[in-house]
């Protein structure tokens, strides 16, 4: 058996999904599998974006839309600002 032909990567994507399916099954039934609280969700899908901004960015040069230099501190500033704006949205929803 060749090195290819063994482990996870090598299967089809269907076999994949129903094996990690049932993975994630027992670890309920277990009451081991992680649940995201909303803060943690927030955190993790705020860092995804950074990161693929700065990725995104370094492959086109490093620059904004307007040419200049983009740095982190700016990157979080608006990342903050821009998920502020969404909280304060979700609350006027709620209320109304």
């Amino acid at each position: 058996m060749a090195k290819e032909d063994r482990g996870f990567a090598s299967m089809d994507r269907a076999k994949q999904r129903e094996i990690a399916s049932k993975g994630g099954k027992a670890a309920h039934q277990k009451g081991t599998a992680h649940e995201w609280t909303s803060e943690e969700a927030r955190d993790a899908g705020r860092k995804g974006g950074i990161a693929s901004h700065q990725r995104r960015r370094e492959q086109t040069g490093g620059t904004s839309s307007d040419g200049s230099e983009v740095g982190m501190d700016q990157e979080m500033e608006s990342s903050a600002d821009m998920n502020s704006s969404v909280e304060s949205s979700m609350r006027e929803d709620r209320s109304e």
